[in-house]
């Protein structure tokens, strides 16, 4: 999905329902989707704490050291949030989940300053 057609009306409907996250974050999970998706041998159902591993991981390898900064400034300062945009796009029509997926799958998945500074491989803060 283009940005610009996810602009067109949607972003407007979504902000309606939620106005807690950057129109960044969603194209952002979506493109964490798709990284993760790209990584399997076939397509299939990708599980909440998959998505939320992948979009550490997208995270790190297109913000490096800034990642966390990054997220946080798109409102995402937890899994839980990956979570509320993942069931705002299933809500909007965008995304399509299965009966047993629930918010409650994001949440924990991992903490945000473990994940992108203490360990980040070059980080000094090792603990």
């Amino acid at each position: 999905m283009t940005e610009l057609a996810f602009r067109e009306g949607i972003m407007d409907q979504i902000r309606l329902r939620e106005q807690r996250f950057d129109e960044r974050a969603y194209l952002f999970v979506l493109a964490s989707l798709e990284h993760c998706q790209g990584r399997l041998t076939e397509r299939r159902h990708i599980t909440g704490p998959e998505l939320a591993n992948a979009c550490r991981e997208l995270a790190l390898q297109r913000f490096g050291v800034m990642a966390r900064l990054v997220l946080e400034h798109w409102g995402v300062r937890s899994t839980s949030d990956i979570g509320d945009i993942v069931f705002t796009l299933v809500d909007m029509g965008l995304l399509i989940s299965q009966p047993q997926d629930s918010r409650d799958d994001f949440f924990g998945v991992f903490e945000f300053p473990d994940a992108f500074e203490r360990s980040y491989p070059w980080s000094t803060a090792h603990v």
